[in-house]
């Protein structure tokens, strides 16, 4: 199985695909503006604990913000214009995320990216992401940007069939990956979260995921 170091240097870049990314540290002069901007957005619509179609809790919380927002429960995986608990639309979706996601697809090779949606995930020890694919939007010309903060975890990043091997990806504190083109529908997903507490966000991870929803 293939796997790609965890500490590679600020301003590296390992190529994951044909359209495939990993940009190490690059959200990491962004921080702080993160950081202040996520806890504006749970303020206004709180993270959650969702459920699958199938009636199974989520091991981690989530919230959204940007014009719509993704969730899901047993009526199935979908955007919704409004957040589902609190009945009013979800939160605007700070410069400060748009201007990452902007700068981070054009690092990787999508420029005119323009990101209406941000799902917000909190990971913590022993969360993970089954093997998935972003299927929900209308524009899978758009790339997915994923920004990592906090703790380190194992980014899975699979084929186009749920059955294909997955390469095993480390990701740290201000990481960004970046994948589209012909790598758009890959399966990816996130191994279960070890607890090696990071000295800013102590025993979580929090993970910004851009995309071209409408």
């Amino acid at each position: 199985m293939d796997s790609f170091d965890l500490f590679a240097a600020p301003d590296q870049q390992t190529q994951l695909g044909a359209e495939a990314v990993l940009l190490h540290g690059f959200a990491l002069p962004s921080v702080d503006d993160l950081v202040a901007a996520i806890a504006g957005v749970e303020a206004i619509s709180p993270l959650r604990q969702m459920v699958t179609p199938g009636g199974l809790p989520m091991s981690v919380t989530s919230t959204n913000c940007g014009m719509p927002g993704w969730v899901t429960d047993q009526r199935g995986y979908r955007y919704t214009s409004v957040d589902p608990e609190t009945r009013n639309p979800w939160p605007v979706m700070p410069e400060a995320f748009a201007s990452l996601a902007i700068r981070a697809a054009a690092e990787a090779g999508f420029a005119g990216f323009e990101p209406d949606a941000c799902l917000i995930n909190r990971y913590v020890p022993g969360a993970r992401m089954s093997l998935h694919q972003d299927r929900n939007e209308q524009d899978f010309g758009a790339p997915i940007v994923s920004v990592s903060l906090g703790m380190s975890a194992t980014f899975l990043f699979g084929g186009h069939e749920r059955s294909d091997r997955a390469a095993r990806v480390a990701v740290h504190h201000g990481d960004v990956v970046v994948w589209g083109g012909p790598d758009r529908l890959r399966y990816h997903g996130i191994m279960p979260l070890k607890d090696v507490p990071h000295p800013l966000l102590g025993s979580e991870r929090i993970n910004l995921t851009f995309r071209k929803a409408g």
